[in-house]
Formats: C-alpha cells, structure tokens, sequence
C-alpha cells in the first residue's frame, strides 16, 4: 500500500482525521487506510519526495510519480534506477502488467495471471466499490532526471508495453448519501430522468446505479465510452435514451453525451467539477459545478454552482424552480381579472344602463392596493402539495396557457358579473333609477350622464334651489351605487386570491389557513383598509365619492364575494376532471399559446472535441 501513498499529492488531516486534509477523498481513502495500518504516511512521503511525474487525467485513468529508490521500501541494489510507481483504472493497468507480486513481496515476482486478477476486480466492482490498481516498475536512471515533464506515454507507450509489476488492488467503498437516494426517487416522481456519467468500472457503475434507483426494468444495463466511441451520431442519439449508466466515460464522452441529449430534444443538465468537465458544463442547457472539490475553470463554465457539492440540492432547486413558475402564474390569475373587471365593469354597467359603477379614483384604489397586497402576497406562496408528481414543463412553454387564459377570463366573467348584479340589486332596493320626467316639475329630460344632468335640460322656470336639491339627490344615489360596486370588487378580488393559492388542490380546505400567514395579513389590511374609506366621513364622500354601506349591501357584497370563490372553486373540479380522464389540462402538449421548439436534432460535435481528454496535461 505504500505505492498508493507516494503516488498521491495527498495531505492526510491531523491524526488521521478528516480536520485539515487536502485532496481527493479516493486518494485519502488510501492514505488512511495506510495509517490506520501502522504506516508512517507523512514519513515515507517526506524522505520519498517526487521526482518527475505523470498527472492523472480521466482521459488515461492513471497517476504515475517518479521516485529514489528507498532500500527499506524498494530492496538494496537499486541505486541506478528510478523506482515508479503507478495508481489508476485496473482494467488499464492489467493491460500494461507482464509479472505480479508474490505474496505482496516486493522483491518477489512471477507471472501475472490475469484472469484471476479480472475476477477480482469483477467481484469487488460488483459490490459497488471503487477499484484501484496499485503497479510498480524500474527504470534507468538515465533515462530521465528529476522535474522532467511526463506524458501518459511515459507509461503507456513503451517499446515494451507490458512492463508493470501487479502489486495489489485497492478497493474503496463510497456509499451514496442516504439524502441522495431519496432526491432521486423525488427527481423520478417529478418526470426528471437522472443518469450517472463516471469513470469507474462498468460493474462498479452497475452495482452504485442500483443503489441509487437508476438501474431497472426500463433502464437495466449501462455502457462503457469506448463503447460510446464506436458507435455512429444515430446509435449514440439512441444509446443516451436506453442506458442510465456511462461507465469508463472521458471528457468527449460527456460532450458526446450531452449533445445527443439535446438532439432528442432533450434538456439536459451536466454535473461537474474538473477542468475537462467545462465543455460539457458549457454546452448544457443546465451546467452545474460543484462549490467545494470543483476547479475554478469548472465553476466558470457552468450556470450554477453546488454551495454543498450535494444532488440533493439540484432536485431542491428543482423544486424551487416549479414554485417559482407557479407562484408567478398565480399573480398574473390574481391581477389580471381585478384589472379587467376594474374598467370592464364600467363598460357593462353603461351598456346595461345600469349606471357607472366606479368613479376614477375607485379604480385607481383598486388597481393599486389590491395589485400590491392581493397580487403580490401569491408570489410567496410556498410549495404546492403534489408539485413534484407533475411532468416537466416542455420547451417553448409560456407563462399564461390554454387553462390559465381560460382561469383568468372566468375570474374576470365573475367579478364583472358580482358587481352588476350587486348594482342591479342596489338599485332596485333602494330604488336608485334616474329622475323621471314629471319628478320635480318636470324640470328634467331623462339622461344617462355621469350625474344624469346637462345644462341644455334645465328648463327656464327652474328655481336655483330646486336644482341644486335634484342634483344632491343624483349624486347621493350614485354614490350608493359606487360604494356597493367597488366593495364587491374588492371583496371579489379577495375571493380570486384565496382561490388562486392553490393551482392543483382545492382552496376549500382547512389547508388554506395554513402555509402564508402573509396572505391573511393581507386580507386583514384590505378589509380594514375598506371599512375606513366606507366609513370614515370625508374620506368616503369627498375623497372616493361614496356613501357609507348599509348592512343589507354588505350582504350583497359578502355574497358577490362568495358566489367569485365558489366559481373559481367549480373550474378546479372540471379540471381534475378531465385530468383524470385523461386530458392534457397541464399543456404537456404544444398549443397557440406557446413557442415553437427549434432546436436541432443534429450533434455538430467539434472538430477538436477528441483532445479535450488532454486538457488537464496543458493547464
């Protein structure tokens, strides 16, 4: 094992632990085992010092250091030969090995018998652990001197290409985070596929992938990259949507990967923390580089970075994603009907003859508070019970769709309907219809103006008293008219709100007085905000011209308000409805209303894509 400790950069934390180390966590497996087992890490490091060495890339798999030769480590006789030592992928290294150690006995070689070794490194990679070959080797000294810059080729490419003795395998146990098994389970409820792209041994992949949840019926196998490598742009477009697992992948295997996702119209996301992950982070629809291991060319290649370098937290963004979408739609369902009905109940009350429900300063109330208290308090709504059981939304999907229109010109249809008819009621109760021509004198024509009087009406006997009493009387039954119509939009605006707080579920439900107690304060501060513009004296008939409420017309109101809920209530049954008949209320689908998805269904690989395996060597 002490091949493993000099082929590392590796610093092992104080005492063994995790508190001050520094380097890769399979690296430092081996370093800890080596203390554990009695060996003096930080020793043998400090009198082995490297040499020359060649640095690992995933493209290659393996890590090789140059060393003196040590007579305690390596065995008396070595002074003219460098002593090198190899760590890396043991598939790769078995290739490369012509003899084995006997026993564990450096000194002592024989005949390597690779099928025993292929077993081994099949059984312990069936288990899901991380296999790592440990090998060793002679050369002249004058063959190389210290700080010489090596290649891959120093190891894999030499006239004698098995030349490496088969010291030991190292297996290394790297369970998943208990966390992460359960992100992915909520990633596939949510309709997020979720693939694995790692280095190690295909069996290694398998048996992790299992654990994880993404080996099944649908996906049973995985694929290597050389695999991968071999195939044409149509098998590997098909390949990406058969396997889950990508095992012994390099650098343009990611790309390749990526890309051909994309070209299935796929949206694809790309984990990532090393310098060869960047064109694959780049070239995602979603790269994401890890915040504490990831390089710093990684984190600049990529949309976002992993403060915790845990999936766990992709599906929570994930989620958090959805909420957003969703609390944004629920604004526009809130504000757009109060707008609507703000100037299209003045339209209809004209046409109706009904007189004009809102004066301007009225609407502008409306317009604001409401937009401002009611509209704004759904942007912070929490999530949705059941927004992780729901496909993702498609390419090109707009924010307002078939059902959400539809929801907003029936929150609209509502709040104009439960202000004409609180009008219409208003008037006939009290009696509230324009003068008559015989009332006062006849002194008036009949006229649906503003206050339903001109000056060309005004006959010539009219006493200066007389008109003046006729037109406080107008005004007095308008204002009547106006205080009713604007506190059953405003009370309808509430309805429209506690209904659009729940996309999916029903509002009619204790569940509504739970999740945003901003909302209630909200409610509390409109209603309040109501009763002293209803009642306060000044601010009611100079500032908003209107009248103070009876009690029978805050029982139109409160029932306008009730018949606006139930209403929008009734359009969610429908819908389950048809959801559950088997509609596309979700618009999986494209419609009208959305952008058309014109992505390519062509790869266009780079033409330089082939050394990206190389980049780690030049940086």
């Amino acid at each position: 094992i002490v091949g493993g400790v000099l082929c590392s950069h590796c610093v092992l934390g104080t005492d063994g632990t995790r508190e001050g180390e520094i380097g890769n966590p399979t690296e430092l497996s081996i370093l800890r085992a080596a203390y554990n087992a009695g060996v003096d890490v930080e020793g043998i490091k400090e009198k082995n010092k490297i040499v020359a060495e060649v640095p690992f890339s995933s493209a290659y798999k393996f890590m090789s250091t140059v060393h003196e030769p040590d007579a305690e480590i390596d065995g008396p006789g070595m002074d003219d030969k460098w002593v090198v030592h190899v760590k890396g992928a043991p598939d790769r290294m078995l290739a490369l090995c012509d003899t084995q150690a006997k026993a564990g006995v450096i000194g002592e070689l024989e005949p390597i018998r690779r099928t025993r070794w292929t077993e081994q490194i099949a059984t312990l990679s069936s288990h899901g652990l991380r296999v790592l070959a440990l090998c060793r080797a002679t050369v002249p000294k004058s063959e190389l001197k210290a700080g010489d810059q090596l290649g891959p080729g120093f190891v894999n490419e030499r006239p004698k290409k098995e030349w490496l003795t088969m010291v030991g395998l190292c297996a290394i146990q790297d369970p998943p985070r208990p966390e992460c098994i359960d992100a992915i389970s909520e990633a596939h409820r949510a309709g997020v596929r979720v693939a694995m792209i790692t280095g190690d041994h295909k069996d290694t992949a398998i048996a992790i992938g299992t654990t994880l949840g993404l080996v099944d019926e649908k996906y049973p196998s995985g694929i290597t990259g050389p695999e991968l490598d071999e195939m044409s742009e149509d098998q590997l477009k098909a390949a990406v949507l058969e396997y889950n697992i990508f095992a012994r992948s390099s650098p343009e295997n990611k790309l390749q990967i990526v890309k051909a996702l994309q070209a299935q119209k796929q949206v694809s996301s790309m984990t990532g923390d090393g310098v060869n992950d960047a064109p694959s982070l780049k070239q995602a629809d979603m790269g994401v580089a890890m915040g504490l291991e990831g390089t710093d060319v990684a984190r600049e290649a990529s949309d976002m970075i992993l403060a915790d370098d845990n999936f766990a937290t992709i599906v929570y963004a994930v989620r958090e994603g959805r909420v957003v979408w969703d609390n944004l739609r629920k604004v526009l369902l809130v504000n757009t009907p109060i707008n609507n009905a703000q100037g299209m109940s003045v339209l209809f009350g004209l046409i109706f003859k009904l007189g004009t429900p809102l004066n301007p300063i009225q609407i502008l109330y409306s317009n604001l508070i409401c937009a401002i208290t009611l509209g704004f308090v759904t942007a912070i709504e929490p999530a949705e019970q059941g927004i992780m059981d729901i496909p993702p939304r498609r390419v090109g999907k707009r924010l307002i769709g078939r059902f959400l229109f539809l929801r907003i010109l029936l929150g609209t249809f509502a709040l104009i309907l439960t202000v004409l008819l609180s009008l219409a009621w208003c008037r006939k109760e009290y009696s509230l219809y324009p003068i008559r021509k015989d009332e006062l004198g006849h002194i008036f024509e009949k006229e649906d103006s503003y206050y339903n009087t001109t000056a060309d009406n005004v006959m010539m006997n009219v006493t200066e008293s007389d008109f003046t009493e006729f037109v406080d009387g107008e005004k007095d039954k308008l204002r009547d008219l106006q205080s009713i119509a604007f506190n059953t939009l405003d009370l309808g605006a509430i309805a429209i709100c506690l209904s659009a707080r729940f996309s999916y579920n029903y509002s009619l439900h204790p569940r509504i007085f739970k999740g945003n107690k901003y909302c209630w304060y909200s409610i509390i501060f409109v209603l309040a905000l109501q009763f002293l513009i209803t009642y306060v004296p000044g601010l009611n008939t100079i500032v908003f011209i209107m009248n103070p409420m009876k009690l029978k017309m805050w029982g139109i109101s409160v029932a306008g308000m009730v018949i606006t809920f139930i209403i929008m209530e009734l359009e969610k049954v429908v819908r389950n409805y048809l959801k559950a008949k088997g509609s596309d209320t979700d618009d999986l689908e494209p419609t009208v209303f959305d952008r058309k998805d014109d992505r390519t269904t062509h790869m266009n690989m780079p033409a330089d894509a082939a050394q990206l395996g190389t980049a780690e060597l030049k940086s």
